[in-house]
């Protein structure tokens, strides 16, 4: 599916199936220079399961056109954009690595469009690396090499593939591959600079829940401290209050998963996202 989101042509999956509105409202948002092929096992289920799927994605990123967007604020508007166009809210946002940098400031930014959350492979503030960082402006190659190592729990996942001949880091070496030159310079850089994560969770009012990789080396579970607690100080806060019921928090952390959890683990992460949306 395409859309014109501010001037430019915005490239949706929709699962398999055409968009209902009808429908509950999943919107799967990628990281840093990916796509929406990453969510393919996810969200082609959900499409043929009762939801509206839309993996979305960004500008600049796989089919739609543009720039690359420079900050984690302008992608969340931009996403809050195209919810607006087809009319949308509220909506399920999963976001993974930089696309849940994407869901948290969405959701504080535009509440009406959204009525769940789904944090994957992610933490707070999301900081790289300065090596890291200089390589993908300098050395795109080797910083996608590194990536891909740091972003699998193994490079060889036999017999935990999701079918036969799917080799798991290729498949991500070769996505990144196919992004244009300086995407993932922008895209690491608007995640090293955003700064209103942590301000963002106080203002989320909608049930959230965390996915993190036991073996993840890009955003490690003890990594997930700050976000975590600034979420449960919400619901602390909603308790307290007594004006509003406390919004839900739930944690779940996969074995033998990496950053990559979407394609490493693809049947548990699908599970814990089907029990949250029940």
């Amino acid at each position: 599916m395409e859309l014109q989101i501010d001037g430019g042509k915005a490239w949706i999956y929709t699962g398999g199936k055409p968009f209902d509105r009808a429908l509950p409202t999943v919107v799967f948002i990628h990281g840093a220079e990916h796509d929406h092929s990453v969510w393919a096992l996810q969200s082609r289920y959900l499409a043929h399961h009762g939801y509206g799927v839309l993996a979305v994605d960004l500008p600049g990123h796989g089919r739609s056109q543009g720039a690359p967007l420079r900050s984690i604020e302008t992608i969340a508007d931009w996403l809050a954009a195209l919810l607006a166009a087809l009319d949308v809210a509220p909506a399920t946002l999963i976001g993974h690595s930089m696309g849940s940098l994407v869901a948290i400031e969405c959701a504080a930014r535009h509440p009406q469009r959204v009525g769940k959350l789904v944090l994957v492979g992610t933490t707070l503030p999301m900081r790289v690396a300065d090596d890291l960082l200089t390589a993908t402006r300098d050395n795109e190659a080797a910083a996608q090499s590194m990536v891909n190592l740091w972003s699998h729990a193994a490079l060889a996942h036999y017999p935990g593939n999701p079918g036969p001949g799917f080799w798991v880091p290729g498949v991500n070496l070769r996505l990144m591959q196919r992004q244009q030159p300086g995407v993932m310079q922008v895209d690491f850089a608007a995640c090293n600079a955003y700064d209103n994560g942590l301000p963002a969770c106080a203002a989320i009012r909608c049930p959230v829940l965390v996915v993190l990789g036991k073996r993840d080396q890009m955003t490690p579970p003890r990594s997930a401290g700050p976000l975590l607690r600034a979420l449960e100080k919400r619901a602390a806060d909603d308790e307290a209050s007594h004006e509003r019921e406390p919004a839900p928090l739930r944690v779940v952390e996969i074995d033998a998963a990496g950053h990559a959890i979407m394609a490493e683990k693809p049947d548990e992460l699908l599970d814990a996202i089907r029990s949250f949306l029940l």
